[in-house]
């Protein structure tokens, strides 16, 4: 298995301020306990697919070297399984990744969540029309 462009540049970075406010007030929502995307349909200057950015509450842990930890997962997760967006959007979108939970998963346990969280997102974006008529 062959991964081409498993890198998270800079550029794919969620920094905009007025694309995060969209995401928190017309964003939709998908989950897959323990984690959940807000997604926003955006049009771009940058010839990026997909901006994305991470989020771990201060609810569930208060030391910063632990929400450091559980974003750099989130990170990495997203980074390796990118590519199964990318192979089934056409459409730009700004995405924000969550982390809600006291548990402490494992690496394997989140690349897990994030495929099934992944694939969620993939089935609620994809066209209605997808039924073939007789």
């Amino acid at each position: 298995m062959e991964q081409t462009n498993i890198k998270y540049p800079k550029k794919e970075k969620l920094k905009s301020k007025i694309v995060i406010s969209e995401l928190f007030t017309s964003g939709k929502t998908v989950s897959k306990y323990p984690l959940r995307m807000v997604y926003v349909p955006i049009t771009n200057t940058d010839d990026v697919p997909l901006k994305t950015g991470v989020s771990v509450s201060k609810r569930y842990f208060k030391k910063a070297v632990d929400r450091n930890y559980f974003k750099r997962l989130l990170r990495e997760a997203y980074r390796l399984n990118k590519q199964l967006l990318l192979d089934h959007t056409d459409e730009q979108y700004a995405i924000m990744l969550f982390y809600q939970s006291k548990d402490r998963l494992s690496f394997q346990e989140v690349n897990e969540k994030m495929i099934k969280l992944f694939e969620k997102f993939i089935t609620a974006t994809q066209p209605k029309s997808t039924v073939t008529e007789e």
